[in-house]
Formats: C-alpha cells, sequence, structure tokens
C-alpha cells in the first residue's frame, strides 16, 4: 500500500465533518479508517466496546497494542479519528512517529459549537435522510465557547510545534473540502493510494443548513460576545523566546528537610540558599545539589509532602543585578565575557573598558544601565545573534520549563520573600528559623540611585511578559 506511512491518524473534533470524511477514506481500496478508537468512553464508534478482539478494558491498559493489531489485521493502510480529549498516551506516541500519516481537518469552530450545541438538544448526530432532520434553536454561552476555542487552539498548537520539531507535514483539510473529490482523491494519494474514486458518499447529510441566525436563539448577544473574544491574540504579548528546559542541575533542596528550590537566575539566590542552610543547621555546603531527573525522582519519592518553591523578582530589580553583576564587570564570569565586548563594540553599551574606576560615576551607570535595557528588548524579540542567557531570560520563559517536570508549588515575590517562606514551612508543619533572611548584595551601584520614569519604560519594553503574568507595578509608584 504505503511505502511512507504504517498507518494514519485523522485528527479532528466533534462536528467537524470527521464522520463523512471516514465514510469517504473508507471508500478507497486499501483504505480503513476504525473510527474513534481512543474515545475514553467506547471503542471505535458509539456503543462499540470492542475492536480487533480488544475490550475497552484491554485498550485502556495497553492502547498502543491495539494500533499494533490494526495494522497486523487490516489488508492496506489503517487509521482512526482522534478528539483532543482522547487517550494522550495514543498522542505521544503517534505524533513523533514519522510512519504515523497525520491528517488534520478544520472546521470554523462558531460553526461545529453551534452544531454540537444542536446534536445535544435534538440527540440526533448522524444524518441519513433529510426528512428525519430534527431543528432546534440554541442559546450561545461565551464562557463555554471560550473554554473551547481555548483547548482546541492549545491542542492544534501541541500538533503543529511536534510536527515542526520533528521535520513531518500533515494533510490539513477544511470542513467545506470534505465534499471536493478532487481533494478526497488527493488525500488518498497521501496516503499512498492511487486508485481516485469517482464519486463521494452520498449516504450522510447535512444536518444543519442555514445561517447562523437561524440556529442561534441570542444571535445578537453572542455577536456582542464574540466581539469581546480575542480570537487572534490581538492583545496578546508576543513571545520570541525559544522554549527553556528545567534546567534540573540548578535545583537545590534542603540538607534534611523536605524543600526543593527550583531557582530562577537573578532572583535572590543567596540568601534563599542560606536560609535553607540555616533550616537545618547546617552550612551551605552541605545542600543537596547537582540533581538529574533520576535523582529528583527519587528524592520526591523519598521526601512525601514535600513542597519546592521558586522566587521571581521584579524585572527591572533584577535586570539591574544582573547588569552589575555579570555585564558590568571586566572580569569574573567567564562566560559572560565575549556578551560584554560584544556589547560594547556591536550594541554601543557604553561600558568601561576594564573595571569601573572614578570615573565611572551615577551619570554613566545610567548611560550603561539604559542602554542594556534596550538591548534586552531586542534579545528578548529575538533580533540579536547573543544567546538568551537564563540569568536575563524572562521569569516566565523559565517557570514554563519547569513545568515539563513538575511547577513549583509556589511562586514567591523577591519583596515577599520572608512571608512566603514562612507560608511555605508552615504547610510542611515545620517551624520557621528565628534568624532574619540575609539581604542580597547591592550591585555596583544602587539602582534607586538613578532610577527614573525612562529606565522603568524601558524594563516594562523588555519584560512585558513578566508585567503581565505576576503583576509587577512600577517601583517608583510602589
Amino acid at each position: 500500500m504505503s511505502d511512507r506511512f504504517d498507518y494514519f491518524v485523522l485528527f479532528g473534533e466533534m462536528r467537524t465533518g470527521s464522520n463523512y470524511l471516514e465514510e469517504n477514506i473508507n471508500r478507497f481500496d486499501g483504505l480503513h479508517c476504525y473510527g474513534e478508537a481512543f474515545n475514553p468512553h467506547f471503542v471505535g464508534h458509539h456503543n462499540t466496546k470492542e475492536l480487533f478482539d480488544m475490550t475497552l478494558a484491554a485498550r485502556e491498559a495497553d492502547p498502543l497494542r491495539l494500533i499494533e493489531r490494526m495494522k497486523k489485521n487490516t489488508k492496506g493502510l489503517p487509521g482512526f479519528r482522534f478528539f483532543h480529549d482522547h487517550d494522550p498516551r495514543v498522542l505521544e506516541a503517534c505524533l513523533p512517529d514519522p510512519r504515523c500519516a497525520k491528517v488534520i481537518l478544520t472546521r470554523n469552530p462558531l460553526e461545529s459549537y453551534v452544531s454540537r450545541k444542536i446534536a445535544a438538544e435534538t440527540g440526533q448526530w448522524r444524518l441519513t435522510d433529510a426528512k428525519h432532520r430534527r431543528d432546534a434553536k440554541v442559546r450561545f454561552d461565551a464562557d463555554e465557547f471560550e473554554t473551547l476555542i481555548a483547548e482546541l487552539q492549545d491542542f492544534q498548537l501541541v500538533l503543529q510545534h511536534e510536527m515542526q520539531i520533528t521535520g513531518q507535514a500533515g494533510f490539513y483539510i477544511a470542513y467545506e473540502d470534505i465534499n471536493d473529490l478532487d481533494v478526497l482523491n488527493g488525500l488518498a494519494r497521501y496516503l499512498g493510494c492511487e486508485a481516485p474514486l469517482e464519486e463521494l458518499s452520498k449516504k450522510l447529510k447535512k444536518q444543519n443548513p442555514g445561517g447562523l441566525d437561524e440556529k442561534v436563539a441570542n444571535f445578537d448577544e453572542m455577536q456582542g460576545a464574540l466581539a469581546r473574544i480575542d480570537t487572534f491574540g490581538l492583545t496578546r504579548t508576543p513571545n520570541f523566546e525559544p522554549r527553556r528546559g528545567g534546567v534540573v542541575p540548578t535545583y537545590l533542596a534542603c540538607a534534611v528537610s523536605p524543600i526543593l528550590h527550583m531557582p530562577i537566575k537573578g532572583a535572590a539566590l543567596g540568601p534563599v540558599e542560606h536560609w535553607m542552610a540555616a533550616l537545618d543547621g547546617v552550612e551551605p555546603d552541605a545542600l543537596q545539589r547537582g540533581f538529574n531527573q533520576k535523582t529528583l525522582r527519587q528524592w520526591r519519592r523519598q521526601n512525601k509532602g514535600a513542597r519546592s518553591f521558586s522566587v521571581v523578582a521584579h524585572p527591572l530589580e533584577r535586570a539591574h543585578r544582573v547588569f552589575c553583576n555579570h555585564i558590568l564587570r571586566a572580569e569574573g564570569d567567564g562566560a559572560f565575557t565575549k556578551i560584554r565586548r560584544t556589547l560594547r563594540e556591536g550594541y554601543k553599551v557604553p561600558l568601561p573598558e576594564g573595571e569601573p574606576g572614578d570615573d565611572y560615576d551615577t551619570a554613566s551607570h545610567r548611560a550603561a544601565f539604559l542602554a542594556w535595557l534596550q538591548f534586552l528588548k531586542a534579545n528578548l524579540a529575538g533580533q540579536t545573534g547573543v544567546r538568551i542567557d537564563a540569568a536575563w531570560a524572562s521569569q516566565s520563559a523559565v517557570l514554563q520549563g519547569f513545568a515539563e517536570l513538575g511547577q513549583p508549588d509556589m511562586v514567591i515575590r523577591e519583596d515577599q520573600l520572608d512571608l512566603g517562606l514562612a507560608q511555605l514551612l508552615a504547610q510542611c508543619e515545620i517551624e520557621a528559623p528565628s534568624a532574619p533572611l540575609p539581604q542580597e548584595e547591592a550591585g555596583a551601584m544602587l539602582l534607586s540611585e538613578i532610577l527614573d520614569d525612562e529606565l522603568e519604560q524601558a524594563a516594562m519594553d523588555a519584560y512585558q511578559r513578566d508585567y503581565l503574568a505576576f503583576g509587577f507595578k512600577r517601583l517608583r509608584n510602589s
């Protein structure tokens, strides 16, 4: 049959025309689609509890075994329909597999939503004879629709991203195209079937012809609600940062207490480390470090009821701390030496050639820091050739990276560190240490000495995502 594929998946959703598309796929010699094989409530089609001698329970125990049985027992190319709420284990297996053909069926989500509401109201999910069609007017629920839109968009992004990173190309087909014989024959050729159809199935009929104004009882209200839904992400903060990993080796655990710090560079690392050591009466060297994914899992198994946390800093204060500790100094961390030189020569950041001397005054510091913030805006937007280092990556991106291996139980603001850590200990029923938290060392100069509206705005321009995600305010207004 196909020398490219062993099986195919038809990605669709309820009321997108997937039943009709499946019926026509099955008319091709050598193609067979087995319905919603991984629907959590049935196997293949409604009220079907078994497929290839596998019951619902057997499929739940080993879903990939059903795919193997499909491939072994189908003369030709087998496949199945898959929706966003089907078995995620199957998605994890088939998405990266280049031997699995991906067919992606889409439809205007509003039309799908209304059609689904009508079907639920009338109880009619398939129509083979127009004289049996049941009509109904349904009410549009804005909250329900927004939730559905978010779920569908997230699922489509997962499909798109996985195929991008694995170098795959799917066959996209719109609801409006499933009645196009040439498009269906093109789909068959994509799947390896060279024998075209002469005509499409006439068995299934469109259930809800007519405009939305004829199907929705509160049509005017729906129009107003849709005007408030930002379908195209007009208010979304653009993000051009690369996805980040969890950086597990940087995690830090107490010597005895079940506390794990998932650090964000640039945010109060020193004080937290000393606090964790003081918690068990040890020196910082006694803290558990150098985790990998295996040892992290072991630590979590051994520390039932453990709590993890991260600390986020105000973006402007964090940017200033990073600037002072990594950029302003001529010596120190060798990883930043080349970046420092590139900033001076390529981006005209007015850094001193060596260590700051007597001529490096407040005005010089403000000018250099402002240029650094302006560089950060371009760097985080992917407009420079300099890497986006974890020391100044947006804190939102760092936390998203943590999520791959488990998000922190608490995200604590640096300016409320005492309160946040006390609450963390209360959850673990651990008595808080009596000693106050040590303070983070100030940079080469105090931020308060140079702070003004232009610096505030430059930081907001660079770290718009963090300001929005964490609700940070301007320092001068707080």
